[in-house]
């Protein structure tokens, strides 16, 4: 939809723009550092220098955004740099083409859009820098073959995201913020919840406050609601229809799709198990799994034997769990009592941990991943000790004391 588009795209890039510019005298600033007395007399700063050519891989499902944002740290922190958008998002990928050739010059910024073979060419040049954004199975492959010239890079990938929801937690709000956040962009996004953790207590009260607010928001028909959106094509489309006919567990809600529109409705399961089809992979879709749990210690146990997830959601009242959750938990980043919406704030990195990525990046997060601290030290020449020059003859003991 218009608003959604807006929300988490177009709106996202234009600030992340407006933040940069209002900052960037700052973070260019050169910063001082002491120096060892050893060293006197001397001074010790860094200055930030851009790594060159950066190369951005972006994905389909935020296509605009996650081409366009990153490339605003990547100017920013003075690179040239070469996007590749989304081959499964054509029409954005013309629009970022046009935005670009009319802004920069093609010798600092380009836009090549060919697809898998057109990555393929643009991974074996030797980039001073790569940022990909997308599955961890083409990470893996960005990071082989950015090895072959000793290229850094920063991966964003995704992952089985969890949402856990305790006997303390605002049910009502926690429904609706989970509904809110695992059906944005019609589950099409990185750090949806992938799947929802509840306590027993609360688990039948969660449900029926889920289904209504799918209601509320998505109407009776969510197929036919223009502001829902559908699948990105018909490949992902046959991968969650696959997976819903596959699911051994109990429809709570939704599960009608359309084969024309590519829309699937927002469908809750429950009655599932670790071993369930829809736990084998993340999601990626309007599907949610809700498992009940006792005691917080076997959520802990559970989530610590899983890949590190890009994101984590707790809805809770109790801050002795948010410090358990948060301690003996590894994950990228997330939110308590809410989802998603810690995206939004410049000031938070936002990166993954393990399987689920590298690196961060967003406002000043974003200028320091583009860019690296170049050491200076610079001496004078009024004084010049000669302890450090040869012969040294007996001066070993005294070296000793002064680096101790």
């Amino acid at each position: 939809s218009p608003f959604e588009s807006y929300m988490s795209e177009t709106g996202m890039v234009l600030s992340e723009i407006s933040y940069a510019k209002r900052h960037l005298k700052g973070w260019m600033k050169k910063k001082r550092v002491p120096t060892p007395m050893a060293q006197f007399p001397a001074s010790s700063f860094t200055v930030p220098e851009p790594y060159g050519s950066a190369l951005i891989l972006a994905p389909w499902n935020y296509p605009f955004m996650l081409a366009l944002d990153v490339l605003a740290g990547a100017v920013a922190a003075g690179n040239c740099a070469v996007i590749s958008p989304s081959e499964y998002a054509p029409v954005t990928a013309q629009l970022i083409r046009k935005i670009i050739s009319d802004v920069f010059p093609e010798n600092y910024i380009a836009v090549a859009d060919g697809g898998v073979e057109c990555n393929q060419e643009l991974l074996r040049l030797p980039f001073d820098y790569i940022f990909f954004t997308g599955s961890p199975r083409v990470g893996q492959i960005v990071m082989k073959d950015a090895a072959e010239h000793m290229t850094p890079v920063t991966l964003e990938l995704g992952g089985k995201s969890p949402c856990i929801v305790d006997k303390t937690a605002d049910i009502k709000r926690a429904a609706r913020r989970i509904v809110w956040g695992k059906f944005l962009n019609a589950g099409q996004t990185c750090v949806a919840p992938d799947y929802v953790l509840v306590q027993e207590e609360v688990k039948e009260p969660l449900l029926r406050k889920m289904k209504h607010y799918i209601r509320k928001m998505y109407r009776d028909e969510p197929l036919l609601n223009p502001e829902y959106p559908k699948i990105i094509n018909e490949k992902h489309f046959n991968r969650l229809k696959k997976m819903l006919l596959e699911q051994d567990g109990e429809i709570i809600t939704g599960g009608r799709m359309d084969a024309d529109t590519l829309k699937i409705e927002p469908t809750l399961l429950a009655g599932l198990t670790g071993k369930s089809k829809v736990m084998q992979e993340e999601i990626f879709g309007p599907v949610l799994p809700v498992f009940a749990y006792s005691d917080l210690a076997e959520v802990i146990r559970i989530l610590q034997k899983k890949e590190k997830p890009l994101a984590l959601y707790l809805f809770t009242r109790n801050s002795r769990v948010k410090k358990t959750v948060i301690s003996k938990v590894n994950f990228g980043g997330g939110c308590i009592n809410d989802t998603i919406i810690h995206l939004s704030n410049e000031k938070l990195p936002f990166g993954g941990a393990g399987n689920s990525g590298m690196g961060a990046y967003h406002g000043k997060h974003s200028y320091e991943t583009f860019s690296r601290e170049k050491s200076i030290m610079e001496k004078g020449n009024w004084l010049d000790i000669p302890f450090r020059y040869p012969p040294y003859g007996k001066r070993l003991p005294l070296l000793k004391k002064l680096l101790k």
